[in-house]
């Protein structure tokens, strides 16, 4: 579910000059049942809000959205759109530079078929467009195109040569690339479609990617096989009087720019021994210098890319046994630093309880922190379109600092990011299984140091809890 949160504070005069950001203040999380759109509920949400504020909301209470998850969904689905729309308007000039404007609008017209049928089948299947689902589109943009290229390429090459009339030339060039593309579609099927069995958190979260990919896949093949060559028919031919005039020049297919071109590339390749294997060996070494990066470490190996987000958290966990006061005051002078970022748009504080459940709470399960030793800060950065700065290197600042002060009162703070795909539980985790309880304890002690003395291994942490003295 998508989230909407809203803080609602009142402080008196005392304390707002004690503490000129920080109130009192109460947070209404509310989340939307399945089937809802996130942003038309956090729209009417906001407008409400409004309508409150000048009817029942005291001007003393003040009123702050907190986290808008809704806001989030609509800018990454219009960014994803955005995406989509740039992809199929770059592959139809690519087009256009090789068979000519007629040719980049037959694939032009293809794909917005291709991708309406899909959608149509997202409905069928119940998938909401997400974006997960509109990435399926954009990653299978530059494939789904291939089929209509393929068709429409070699009706073109044959009404070029012009030695059978239209209708049976466009036939002929089906029948002869129909069978290569039907085995071209199945074979990226086959490579993509086992994702969407992968069992665990991730196979839920990422199986609308390979599905709706390999929909859009099998409808672009329907539509290469059956539209495409209509269309082919239609915007291929050449009009009696440029055939006419295209004889008059005695222009034929050997004589265009393009085939000249491939000609003078090609030939010194497949006449010259040493032009050819010395083609080859330039790229064997280019294929073991690139794969080389990754075991030289010259290049960062990530499953997914890091996201610019306007929030993270900051987890406090103080030893067993701590007072709630004591939790606060930590809590404050961690708030205090983070206050002072020009980089920070507001704060919530939670003392010995949760904050409401985020992204990362699905799996570590953070709304069940309840004590007095424990809080969190969830911190809201100004938005990502008025910083150049990452989220990511604005948390990579603040911890040294923040667990620097946590350092001072005994404390385990872990600065905690909103993950680009699905949360997990850290991104290193040690399970230790033994009959003896003594030994697991000890066991863990040693690779609990080892992580903290491993290089780039920040914010370690184990689910023990500190030995407490027993009053009788």
């Amino acid at each position: 579910n998508d989230y909407v949160t809203f803080g609602y504070g009142q402080a008196s005069a005392q304390e707002k000059s004690q503490y000129p950001s920080q109130y009192n203040a109460v947070t209404l999380s509310i989340g939307k049942k399945k089937g809802g759109d996130a942003m038309k509920i956090s729209e009417l949400i906001l407008d409400k809000i409004e309508t409150l504020k000048r009817d029942i909301i005291p001007n003393e209470v003040h009123v702050s959205e907190t986290r808008n998850y809704g806001a989030t969904a609509s800018h990454k689905v219009s960014e994803l759109l955005s995406h989509l729309i740039i992809a199929i308007i770059s592959v139809s000039l690519v087009v256009m530079l090789a068979m000519g404007w007629r040719g980049g609008l037959v694939v032009f017209l293809s794909v917005p078929v291709t991708f309406a049928l899909t959608l149509f089948s997202y409905y069928i299947m119940d998938y909401t467009l997400n974006r997960i689902t509109l990435f399926a589109l954009v990653f299978v943009t530059g494939i789904v195109v291939d089929d209509s290229i393929i068709i429409a390429e070699n009706m073109h090459r044959h009404f070029k040569m012009r030695r059978l009339p239209f209708k049976q030339a466009a036939l002929y060039a089906i029948n002869e690339v129909g069978n290569p593309t039907i085995l071209a579609t199945f074979t990226v099927i086959a490579a993509v479609l086992p994702m969407a069995f992968v069992s665990g958190l991730m196979g839920p979260y990422m199986s609308p990617m390979p599905i709706g990919a390999s929909i859009a896949m099998l409808i672009s093949l329907f539509v290469a096989l059956t539209i495409t060559p209509y269309l082919g028919y239609i915007f291929l031919r050449e009009k009696n009087g440029k055939n006419k005039k295209a004889n008059d020049k005695g222009e034929t297919l050997e004589q265009s720019k393009i085939f000249i071109f491939y000609k003078k590339t090609i030939e010194p390749l497949l006449d010259n021994k040493l032009y050819r294997y010395t083609f080859f060996g330039i790229n064997i070494i280019l294929l073991l210098a690139t794969s080389s990066m990754f075991l030289t470490k010259s290049v960062a190996v990530k499953m997914l890319p890091f996201d610019n987000k306007n929030e993270f958290q900051v987890i406090i966990d103080m030893p067993e046994g701590t007072t709630l006061e004591r939790t606060d005051m930590v809590t404050k002078e961690i708030a205090q630093y983070i206050k002072q970022s020009t980089f920070v748009k507001n704060y919530q504080t939670y003392v010995g309880t949760s904050s409401p459940i985020t992204f990362n709470g699905l799996v570590r399960h953070y709304d069940l922190r309840r004590g007095s030793n424990i809080s969190d800060i969830q911190v809201n950065l100004i938005d990502k379109g008025d910083r150049k700065e990452q989220s990511h290197y604005i948390s990579t600042v603040f911890r040294p600092e923040i667990q620097k002060i946590g350092k001072a009162f005994n404390a385990n703070i872990k600065v905690v990011e909103v993950p680009p795909g699905p949360p997990v539980l850290s991104t290193l985790v040690a399970e230790v299984y033994g009959p003896d309880y003594k030994e697991q304890i000890k066991i863990a002690e040693q690779l609990k140091q080892t992580f903290k003395s491993t290089k780039d291994v920040v914010d370690v942490d184990w689910m023990i809890e500190d030995d407490q003295k027993e009053y009788r």
